[in-house]
């Protein structure tokens, strides 16, 4: 059998002649027929009543085919390969300079045509960018961990170098413990100004001027210099870490993804240069030129300068986390930034717990990290390789912040700086009532261990219960505040060791734990909406 075509023609006007254009003829209808296959086409007159004249035509054999068996194309294997070539102009996306993304096509057949998807390379480039932000976004949290190691560094530095400083200068507890409290007084004075400083010149000028700061310092230290002059180091050195401190805890602090996870390895960062540091220190603790510890300390911070310089270029805060491929949140909102800021910090009372907490929780880790050594070496007998127990302090509190995360997020955060406190405690009465150095090194390590995670819960906390509009400013002051207790407890210590001997070293770390407990229940748990 083969098929016919019936093209039928509407009863219209037409004109008297047709455009150019319009030669071929409109059909309205068409209306299939089946006849045998000896059948040929044949021309039909009509009336012009019915329409005129109907001409059939023979179908193509496959148009019946199709009709009857419709799966016989879809099956058929030998079916042409159309390519279509990309629809997105080229120039429209400069950033992709590949040319295999360039000659990409898509591939249709008759079997299950594939249409080109449009938005391809868009998705491409979007992969591109998410790259290019994990890659900024690694390159500012390496920058900060940098300039933390460097705190750590300095923090680590004193503990052994504290026997060699009073025998050089002849000054007994009281008068050395003035290191701390400068340092102190430095890193107070610049959290007051970390407020002033961030709303006028932003993140990445702070951060390079505070590490100048650091590199002066350690500069003026290197030639072993009059006391005062030392002291004096130590304060620009405080001043110029707070404001290092509070930028890199307020952009970390600051991330939407992972921040519990990358504020305990900032920290564990500190505590990593903590470790290093006394090892450093030690050995130039035997050596007649002990100052030349500080050129290290100097080249380090001439390091950190140059990285922050050029990976945050100066930039602001906001600026720097857009890079990173964080869009802005209520922390970027202006309307409340009219306000005054210190006022506004001072009064919630949550800021005022923590920084309280952060006071006697720094303190007593310098003050055991700074004093344990001279401890060790008159309560135990041991010799100037007691330095070596501050590094296992440190090393413990290094591997705290890291090893810990997982712990503290089953247990709850909140919960357990209790569990950490209580043990700590139960740790440092066997360094009071046990007299035995391996016992004393091991017990302090323990002790770093779990100290360690109780800052970076601190923060991480803070930015849940704080504003995050006042969250950089907050954590600077409360850091700030923090710092003065590194300074208060280790010359409160000082002043005690000379009255009644460094012995009372251990009462004074124990009944400063025993109050972590109770500050840390006083902080909310969660944050107060007004």
């Amino acid at each position: 059998m083969s098929s016919f075509s019936v093209a039928v023609k509407p009863v219209v006007e037409r004109p008297s002649r047709l455009p150019a254009d319009e030669e071929a003829v409109d059909l309205s209808e068409s209306i299939d027929y089946t006849a045998p296959p000896s059948r040929q086409g044949r021309k039909i007159s009509a009336s012009a009543d019915n329409g005129g004249t109907y001409e059939l035509h023979p179908l193509p054999e496959y148009f019946t085919e199709r009709a009857r068996r419709p799966s016989v194309l879809r099956n058929d294997s030998t079916a042409d390969t159309i390519t279509l070539k990309d629809l997105v102009p080229e120039r429209s996306l400069p950033v992709l300079e590949d040319a295999h993304l360039k000659s990409r096509i898509a591939t249709a057949t008759s079997t299950g045509v594939a249409i080109p998807a449009i938005h391809h390379r868009a998705q491409i480039v979007e992969s591109e960018r998410s790259k290019s932000y994990r890659r900024q976004a690694n390159l500012q949290f390496a920058a900060v961990c940098w300039c933390f190691f460097l705190e750590g560094w300095n923090d680590g530095t004193t503990g052994p170098l504290i026997p060699v400083i009073q025998e050089s200068y002849h000054i007994n507890f009281a008068i050395v413990s003035l290191l701390f409290v400068f340092n102190c007084i430095g890193f107070v004075l610049g959290a007051g100004t970390n407020i002033y400083l961030n709303e006028r010149y932003g993140l990445g000028k702070i951060m390079f001027i505070g590490s100048l700061f650091q590199v002066v310092a350690y500069a003026m230290e290197s030639p072993q210099p009059p006391f005062p002059v030392m002291v004096m180091a130590y304060a620009l050195a405080g001043f110029g870490m707070s404001l290092q401190n509070a930028q890199g805890n307020g952009l970390v602090g600051s991330l939407k993804e992972h921040k519990t996870t990358k504020l305990n390895m900032l920290h564990a960062a500190y505590g990593v240069g903590a470790f290093v540091s006394p090892l450093v220190a030690t050995h130039f603790s035997y050596e007649r030129h002990w100052s030349y510890h500080f050129i290290i300390s100097t080249g380090i911070a001439i390091s950190n300068s140059v990285v922050l310089a050029l990976v945050f270029r100066f930039k602001t805060q906001e600026v720097l986390l857009a890079e990173a491929g964080q869009a802005p949140g209520e922390s970027d909102a202006a309307g409340s930034r009219g306000a005054n800021l210190y006022s506004s910090i001072l009064n919630i009372k949550a800021v005022h717990f923590l920084a309280f907490f952060a006071l006697i929780y720094i303190g007593t880790e310098v003050t055991l990290g700074g004093w344990i050594v001279t401890f060790i070496i008159n309560e135990r007998e041991g010799g100037k390789s007691a330095g070596y127990v501050s590094s296992g302090f440190f090393g413990g509190l290094t591997l705290g912040r890291l090893s810990l995360i997982w712990f503290s997020k089953k247990v709850g955060e909140h919960r357990v700086i209790f569990v950490y406190t209580l043990l700590a405690i139960a740790l440092e009465l066997t360094v009071w009532f046990v007299p035995s150095i391996i016992e004393n090194g091991v017990a302090i390590s323990f002790v770093g261990l779990l100290l360690g995670p109780m800052f970076p819960i601190l923060v991480v906390h803070a930015t849940r219960i704080l504003p995050a509009w006042l969250l950089t400013e907050s954590v600077g002051w409360i850091t700030g505040i923090g710092m003065s207790g590194s300074a208060a407890l280790p010359f409160i210590t000082g002043l005690l060791a000379s009255r009644y001997g460094i012995r009372s070293l251990q009462p004074l770390v124990v009944s400063m734990m025993c109050t972590l407990v109770g500050v840390w229940a006083l902080v909310p748990r969660t944050r107060r909406v007004d």
